[in-house]
């Protein structure tokens, strides 16, 4: 049996209050734009350029995949235990750090986003940057996106192709045996 270290347990335990805070955050702007920007006209931040619009979305990112519920609901799921099996699985030493907070980014999103499907049918996205019609959304899709264009960035400059592949290796549930 494979012994945990004292220094693994301190990182999961971390990791865990990193995605409450997370989640929390964005739980508790959902809620506010619920409260003020519901049945309310926008709320222009910079004129022309950026302001606050309460949307519904019943799909996923820039609103594809409208009402597609369980499928968003299991997809989520799978996400979440990849992501889950990595970060125990990635190694403790200090070089592996922006790894284990991009999953945690990417954790946080994902759970932000699922507690409203699965509470509302629906997720409550508010952010709209009106100047180039971006789609709306809201603080768990910023944790996505944040984490996905930093896991790109750290995989093409900073990790190396083997460091790259150790990782990926690590979501495999067995370990090939080392020829000797």
């Amino acid at each position: 049996m494979h012994k945990i270290s004292a220094k693994k347990i301190r990182q999961l335990w971390l990791g865990l209050f990193g995605i409450l805070c997370c989640i929390a955050l964005d739980q508790v702007t959902k809620q506010l734009a619920i409260q003020y920007l519901k049945d309310a006209p926008a709320v222009p931040l910079i004129p022309g350029v950026f302001e606050l619009s309460y949307l519904e979305n019943h799909g996923a990112a820039f609103g594809i995949m409208q009402g597609w519920k369980t499928f968003l609901i299991l997809m989520t799921i799978v996400t979440l235990v990849i992501l889950t099996v990595l970060y125990i699985r990635i190694p403790e030493d200090r070089h592996f750090l922006f790894i284990r907070l991009i999953v945690l980014l990417l954790i946080s999103g994902a759970i932000g986003n699922f507690i409203d499907r699965c509470q509302n049918d629906y997720v409550v996205d508010f952010f709209y940057f009106s100047l180039i019609d971006f789609p709306i959304f809201n603080v768990a899709d910023i944790y996505v996106t944040v984490g996905a264009c930093l896991l790109m960035i750290v995989f093409c400059f900073y990790y190396k192709e083997e460091e790259i592949d150790m990782l990926l290796r690590q979501l495999v549930f067995w370990k090939k045996k080392e020829k000797h």
